[in-house]
């Protein structure tokens, strides 16, 4: 399957679903901020490239304008983390029009390439301000018809491009997708989507973070990398076929892959890629992507298409060779 019929797909049913989920991180993901560290970082801390791009998706059908708002986009405040003093900056950038999401250097893992493709709507560079320090920021507003108009799928697509620039702190933010520039307040049938995930996990012993991409027609296997998880536990995915298959976790600053195979009744439904603390290591940042056999990569939606999946006792699976 071509990597656009994938999207189609994905996007499709986002949208006809009328799913309410423009909090990135979501509550179904269980995960506390995004993380983004400035360029002079030691990799070992959670951050391979310094570079963040999500995107936002807009039903064609909404006419309204839109914000994308972000919760303490400065560095130098209460859940950042930094390396001595707080000395770093992190730039916020907004693209829509032709080729903000289909040029594939948007979707590439590595910020290589026009990765910044796409029409610049607007920008900000933050750096230890205090006023923004646990506070929302909004850009906008944002007329729908700005976004990249995807045909196929009815809808308009904004992209954030996060850097971090000068410095070696971690910046710690969320984003929303808002009809309001003064809190947040879901835009109906909207969504927000990455392919590579750079996030916080949780501090506590025992707490569980959720990835949840969809397993569209003709996919057989999925392969999941993760850096810098540091062995603080386990990584399960849950199906509605699976219990949970068991990845091996990856060590400081490497890259785990593994790969897992897709049964029939996998197909059309979610996974829950799942990362189970069995440790008390603080501050654990880690990056995640997830590719189908072909190396196409999988974006994963803040919200479960479907829902969260479940495993179903009662599926027989029958795993061909």
């Amino acid at each position: 399957m071509h990597q656009n019929k994938y999207i189609l797909l994905l996007l499709f049913l986002i949208i006809t679903s009328n799913v309410l989920a423009q909090q990135i991180p979501s509550e179904e993901e269980q995960i506390p901020y995004i993380c983004t560290f400035s360029k002079n970082s030691d990799k070992h801390w959670g951050d391979d490239d310094f570079v963040q791009t999500f995107f936002f998706v807009i039903p064609e059908s909404y006419k309204k304008p839109v914000y994308i708002r972000i919760l303490d986009p400065e560095t130098g405040g209460t859940i950042d983390e930094n390396h001595g003093p707080f000395n770093s900056k992190t730039r916020f950038s907004i693209y829509g029009g032709n080729k903000a999401h289909s040029d594939p250097a948007a979707k590439n893992p590595d910020p290589t390439g026009n990765y910044k493709s796409g029409t610049l709507l607007a920008t900000q560079t933050f750096s230890n301000e205090k006023n923004y320090d646990g506070k929302w920021y909004s850009f906008g507003p944002f007329n729908p018809i700005e976004g990249e108009l995807q045909n196929d799928i009815g809808g308009r697509v904004l992209k954030v491009v996060i850097e971090g620039l000068e410095g070696d702190d971690g910046n710690l933010y969320r984003l929303f997708l808002s009809s309001n520039a003064d809190e947040n307040k879901p835009v109906e049938g909207g969504n927000g989507f990455a392919y590579e995930y750079c996030f916080r996990l949780a501090d506590s012993k025992g707490s569980t973070s959720h990835l949840y991409p969809f397993v569209s027609q003709n996919v057989t296997a999925v392969k999941i990398k993760i850096f810098d998880f540091d062995n603080d536990g386990l990584i399960r995915v849950v199906s509605v076929a699976k219990k949970g298959d068991v990845n091996i976790p990856s060590v400081e600053g490497t890259w785990l892959e593994s790969t897992h195979r897709i049964s029939k009744p996998e197909i059309n439904t979610s996974l829950d890629v799942q990362f189970v603390k069995q440790k008390d290591i603080k501050n654990n940042n880690i990056v995640v992507f997830i590719s189908n056999q072909y190396g196409e990569l999988m974006p994963f939606f803040t919200s479960p298409i479907g829902g969260i999946p479940k495993y179903a006792y009662k599926i027989g699976v029958k795993v061909e060779d």
